[in-house]
Parts: C-alpha cells; sequence; structure tokens
C-alpha cells in the first residue's frame, strides 16, 4: 500500500537532518545531544518509513551505515552482519568502537548516549568525519528504540565492554566483560513484534522476518561503493554466506550492471580524483543496448534526483565527445553536434562525490545542491574522459559511431511521431479509438486500466464507473521494449495506444538544460506529469502465464519510458480472484490458495468451486465486485526500492542474452511470472 503525503514528508524532513552532518574528534566530548527519543516507538514511520517489509529492513541499514562511516573515515575495513536463527541481526565492525567515556551534557557513558539519546553521535563537532552518509546519530538510538532487546559490545582499549537495553531502556550500566586484543563494534537487536507487522491480502497480521534478497541487494552496493571494503552477509537459518568485496569499487559496479550486455570497451574507464576537498569518482563504459544507465552518490547517499554531481557529469561528457568526434573527422563539418542523449545511450555510468558538507534540495531532499561541486565535477571529467578518448583510439571510434546511431534512430523517431501526429490529426482525435474514456478530466480522480484482451476489456468496460475509470484493451503481447531502438516504440500500435491514453510526453527542456528532443528515450525522467491524464495506472492481466509476460512485458516499458510514473507512485496492478465458492446463498472469492483453502475448511466439501482463467470470464459486476470497486478491490502499487537492481534484472529478463537468463530462472524459479518492480 502506498505511504500518506503526510508520512512521507516526515520520513524526508529527518533524511534532510541525516545529510547536514559536521566533523569532530571521536571521543566522549564529541558526542552532542540535540533532542530526546521518545516520539520514535510512538511515531516509528516518521523516522524508518514504515512499520512493514521496508521498515524491519532499515533497521539493519542504520546500524551497518555507521560501520561504513567508519570505513569511510580509514578505520573500518570489514563488517559481518548475520541474520541469527532467532530472528535477530548481529552486525560487527573493526571500526574504532563507540566512546565509552561520560558525554558531559547527558552524564552517561557514549555508548549508552548513542543508543538512547536521538541525535547524539560523533558528527556533529569538528574532525571525526570529514564524510559520512548516516542519519547523523538517529540511526543507532532508533534501531534500539524499536528493538525488543538490542545488546552492544565495543572492543576498545584491549577491554570488552557491554550493555543490554530493552525496547530503548538502559538494564544496567555499560560493563566490562572480558579482554580483548579486538576493536570495533557489535551490535544484535532483535526487532519489536509490536511494531513490525505486515497485513495479507485478507487484512490479517503477519509476522515479517529479514529477507535475505533485500539485505544482499543493499550490502552489495555499499560495497561497490567503497572500494577495498568488505562486507560478509551471513543468514543462519539457511547456512548461507556471500562475502561482498571489490578492489574495484564502482569499476566493478558498472561491470556488474553490464554483465548481461556486450560491452563497446573493457575495462570500464575509471577515475578518482580530490580537488577542494571533493572528491570525485567516476565509471563508465558503453554497450550494445539503447538505453541509459546512469546513477549518482554523494557520501554513499544515492541520489535519485541527480544534483549538480550529475549535471558536471553530463554537461563534460557531451562536449567532450563532441569535440573529439570532430577532432579526429568521425562526423561531417555541416553535421549538428551530438545530444547529451546520443552521447548517453548505451552508457553505464556511476558517479560517486564525497563531500564535507553536503547540501541537499528538491521535494525528495534527494539532489545535491553544492554548486562548486558541479564545476569540479565537469573539469575532473572533461579532462579525464579527453585524456582516455586520445589513448584509446578504437574504443573511441565505436562510441562516436554508437552516438551517430543514436542520432540516426533518434531523427527516425522524430519523423515516426509527427507521422503519427499526422495520423490522429485526420481522425480529428489524438486519443486512441478503443479508448473508453471517462467523463470526469482531473487526472488525481481519474485512473485507467490497461487490460489484456477485447474480452476481457469490454467486461471492464461495462463493471466500471464511467465517471472516473477508464479502460483502454491491448491486443496481445506489447512489443518488448528492451531488445528495440527507440523508433520502434512510435511504430507499435499498441505502445502508441498508451502514449496517447496516457498523455506521455517530455519537458521542453531536456535533462542538461538545453531544448528537448520531444521523444521519450529510455531510462530517461524528464517527462511532463502535468499533462497525464490519470494518475492511477492500474495494469489488470489474466492471471496465468501469458498474463504474467503480458504484466512483465507492460512494467518493461514503464521502467524503461515512463519511470516518473513508477517513481511517483502512479502504476499498480489490479489483483482479481482466482476462484469463486458457492454455497447456497453465500459467495466467496479467493485470491490465492491460502483463502482458498481456508474457505473450503469452513464451507465443507459439497461447495462449489469455480476457477476463473481468464478476466474474460467473469461478469461484468463480478470483475467490479473484485477487481475494480475502490471499496473492495486490492491494488499493488508498483515501486523501485533500487533503480540500478531493476536495470539489472529487467536487462537480464527482458535483454538479448539468453545464458545469463536461464541462470536467473532455475536460481530464482519462484519469482518467474510474478515481477513486481
Amino acid at each position: 500500500m502506498a505511504k500518506t503525503k503526510t508520512e512521507n514528508t516526515e520520513v524526508e524532513e529527518v533524511k534532510e537532518e541525516k545529510k547536514k552532518a559536521k566533523s569532530g574528534d571521536y571521543d566522549a566530548a564529541s558526542i552532542d545531544v540535540l533532542e530526546g527519543l521518545e516520539a520514535v516507538r510512538k511515531r516509528p514511520g516518521m523516522y524508518i518509513g514504515s512499520t512493514g517489509p521496508r521498515g524491519l529492513h532499515h533497521l539493519v541499514y542504520e546500524i551497518v551505515d555507521n560501520s561504513v562511516d567508519e570505513a569511510l573515515a580509514g578505520f573500518c575495513k570489514h563488517i559481518e552482519v548475520t541474520i541469527n536463527t532467532d530472528h535477530s541481526v548481529t552486525v560487527v565492525d573493526d571500526g574504532r568502537g563507540i566512546p565509552i567515556d561520560i558525554v558531559a551534557k547527558t552524564g552517561k557513558s557514549g555508548v549508552e548516549t548513542v543508543f538512547t539519546v536521538l541525535h547524539a553521535g560523533g558528527k556533529f563537532g569538528g574532525g571525526v568525519y570529514k564524510v559520512s552518509g548516516g542519519l547523523h546519530g538517529v540511526g543507532a538510538s532508533v534501531v534500539n528504540a524499536l528493538s525488543e532487546t538490542l545488546e552492544v559490545e565495543v572492543y576498545r582499549d584491549n577491554k570488552v565492554h557491554r550493555q543490554i537495553y530493552k525496547r530503548g531502556k538502559a538494564e544496567g550500566g555499560l560493563e566490562v566483560i572480558g579482554s580483548t586484543d579486538k576493536r570495533g563494534t557489535k551490535v544484535t537487536f532483535w526487532p519489536d513484534d509490536l511494531i513490525f507487522h505486515d497485513f495479507n491480502e485478507d487484512g490479517e497480521r503477519l509476522q515479517i522476518h529479514m529477507e535475505w534478497d533485500v539485505l544482499a541487494t543493499r550490502l552489495r552496493e555499499m560495497s561497490f561503493l567503497n572500494k577495498g571494503l568488505c562486507i560478509v552477509l551471513t543468514d543462519k537459518r539457511s547456512d548461507k554466506t556471500e562475502t561482498y568485496h571489490y578492489e574495484g569499487g564502482i569499476a566493478s559496479y558498472v561491470e556488474y550492471i553490464n554483465n548481461t550486455r556486450t560491452p563497446m570497451h573493457k575495462p570500464p574507464i575509471y577515475f578518482e580524483q580530490m580537488r577542494d576537498d571533493v572528491v570525485v569518482e567516476v565509471a563508465l563504459q558503453w554497450t550494445d543496448i539503447y538505453a541509459e544507465s546512469i546513477y549518482s552518490f554523494v557520501n554513499n547517499i544515492n541520489t535519485h534526483d541527480g544534483g549538480t554531481h550529475l549535471t558536471g557529469f553530463r554537461n563534460a561528457l557531451t562536449r567532450v565527445v563532441n569535440e573529439y568526434a570532430r577532432k579526429a573527422n568521425l562526423v561531417k563539418e555541416a553535421d549538428a553536434n551530438f545530444t547529451g542523449e546520443d552521447v548517453r545511450e548505451g552508457l553505464t555510468a556511476i558517479i560517486s562525490v564525497k563531500v564535507s558538507e553536503p547540501q541537499f534540495e528538491g521535494q525528495t531532499k534527494e539532489r545535491l545542491g553544492n554548486r562548486e561541486v558541479q564545476g569540479i565535477t565537469q573539469s575532473i571529467v572533461s579532462e579525464k574522459l579527453s585524456d582516455w578518448l586520445e589513448l584509446n583510439p578504437k574504443g573511441s571510434k565505436d562510441i562516436v559511431n554508437k552516438a551517430i546511431q543514436a542520432r540516426s534512430a533518434r531523427e527516425a523517431a522524430h519523423k515516426a511521431k509527427i507521422l503519427v501526429r499526422r495520423q490522429s490529426a485526420l481522425e480529428n482525435s489524438s486519443l486512441p479509438g478503443k479508448l473508453a474514456d471517462c467523463s470526469d478530466r482531473d487526472p488525481e480522480k481519474c485512473e485507467i486500466y490497461l487490460v489484456e484482451g477485447d474480452s476481457a476489456g469490454g467486461s471492464a468496460k461495462q463493471g466500471r464507473n464511467r465517471s472516473f475509470q477508464a479502460i483502454l484493451p491491448l491486443r496481445g503481447k506489447i512489443l518488448n521494449v528492451e531488445r528495440v531502438q527507440p523508433a520502434r516504440i512510435y511504430e507499435n500500435a499498441e505502445v502508441q495506444a498508451m502514449i496517447q491514453a496516457l498523455g506521455l510526453s517530455v519537458k521542453e527542456e531536456d535533462e542538461d538544460g538545453g531544448k528537448s528532443t520531444g521523444l521519450l528515450r529510455p531510462n530517461s525522467e524528464n517527462h511532463d506529469l502535468s499533462k497525464l491524464r490519470y494518475h492511477k495506472v492500474i495494469i489488470m492481466t489474466d492471471a496465468d502465464v501469458d498474463g504474467s509476460h503480458i504484466r512483465t512485458l507492460l512494467l518493461t516499458f514503464f521502467f524503461r519510458y515512463a519511470r516518473p510514473l513508477v517513481l511517483n507512485g502512479y502504476v499498480y496492478i489490479a489483483q482479481p480472484p482466482l476462484y469463486k465458492v458457492e454455497k447456497g446463498k453465500r459467495v466467496e472469492y479467493c485470491y490465492n490458495e491460502h483463502k482458498l483453502e481456508a474457505v473450503m475448511a469452513e464451507l465443507g466439501e459439497k461447495a462449489i468451486i469455480q476457477r476463473f482463467k481468464g478476466l474474460g470470464e467473469m461478469m461484468p459486476e463480478q470483475l467490479w465486485e473484485t477487481t475494480m470497486n475502490p471499496e473492495t478491490r486490492t491494488l499493488k502499487q508498483v515501486t523501485i526500492e533500487d533503480a540500478s537492481e531493476a536495470d539489472h534484472t529487467f536487462d537480464l529478463l527482458m535483454g538479448e542474452a539468453v545464458a545469463p537468463r536461464r541462470e536467473f530462472i532455475e536460481q530464482n524459479a519462484h519469482m518467474v511470472g510474478n515481477l513486481d518492480v
């Protein structure tokens, strides 16, 4: 379910506080206290986003972030994260260890202050952490407040110090329990079942536990972003262990994303340089695909909305490639310059900067605003990329030829788009003829169902509420946009119908501030959402293999060509029932096997079961009652937890490479046919 706007706002306000750190000497005197802890258990969503699976895993990230900050400071090389058999989690690092002496402002030890006082930590004074990425004194205390039990051990001064907490309150003081030659911190916490829970489709409360795949994705990313840092993830519930250790850092990250693509040059271009206390680290590699995959980070924080570092990178990239192409006589003198989109087609890049005092802006507080970083990044990228192009003529020629092909495809797409517009004008309508539109014109109130087939479309049209529900039937399986040039999407009737019906368009200015080409481009986020006609786009397909394939094809289109719709929470998946159970006058609809078993146990063997093989088998009234009525339906909101991992997965499942896809399917058979981003 989607979070409320109020809850999202509260979470982002905390994120902004998290990112405004200063540095300090790492002893008890450096631990400053800003406010109390009393609100955390009362309003956990404000600090961790939710009390469902996402919030549960966030607890691990907060403890790990503190260890990673020690790595950024140069004192930590090894982090171990263990999911224990009792579903507690242990995080151990070899950093300096939390200070154990008394903090003057609290009268408590440094350890107890860090774990019991909100906004208390070593990131508020001068000199401890030049850069950091945690919640700056919020993380440890929030995890403690939301844990039934938390135990911390500090290895410092040749002694083992331990303290235990119950729901945020210390159970006794910090005690010495032994001696050691190790250093670092060990934290074990048991998430509070009173706080963390989820609900199934029937509204029943479920107990939730840590998921391996979720933690593995995040920890792998942290290891990529911190060259040489070793992170070991162990799950004692299944005796599974993986080690993430990449001496290549973000260059290895680029290779990981591109392992299902054909690179145009090897290895990735990589450089790192410090200028005016800003560290700029960049890895990039062009491939044979059409989408661009560019991800930016500041102090290990994923800046989803980009910012000055990304703008500096893009500006340098476009200028340098254009200059090299002309200098090497690879383009004609009369030819126009490449656009930024031409140059970035097929590019995978990671831009990671380290800034001592990052300033964030924008609604989501995930856009870097430091103006000086743009110039620094642009200058470093220009110098290093120019050098690489000069020293690698074969790879450089291939990159320029790729941009030439992209420009030709862009011009072809522009012609195709104009042709579609002319055809629409002749038909006296800019909307597809098969669209059954709604009467309301307020996008916030309107929703559109993308329905598989004419039969299901007919039932949906008859069963809908015409005032706010629109229906667009789609014939067959739509184009797999992962495997075709961008121009092809304007030639495909079903994709073009979606573009017209939804009102998908781009802004007049492109993402570099220049004039936009006016075309939808893969992985671009330069959409004009003010022209969007519906704020709920609902994918409704049959609950079979073909329906799952069509749903995945549609999700691929939205991820590649309409990602802002997903990021803004506009894309949903309908949940039609699988069974209808009747006994006498009682009728029950079951959305899964578990519900069917429960209903049959209650009604007995004489109940009649009807299995819905497709939406077209349902009467309009049934479709409305079970799947389309806002009062009774269940919708899954499509979200992107990790864009780079989703990028990699879509490319693996929907791209050209067969062997990696076969291996993925064999290892993740339970996921195939149920790909929700």
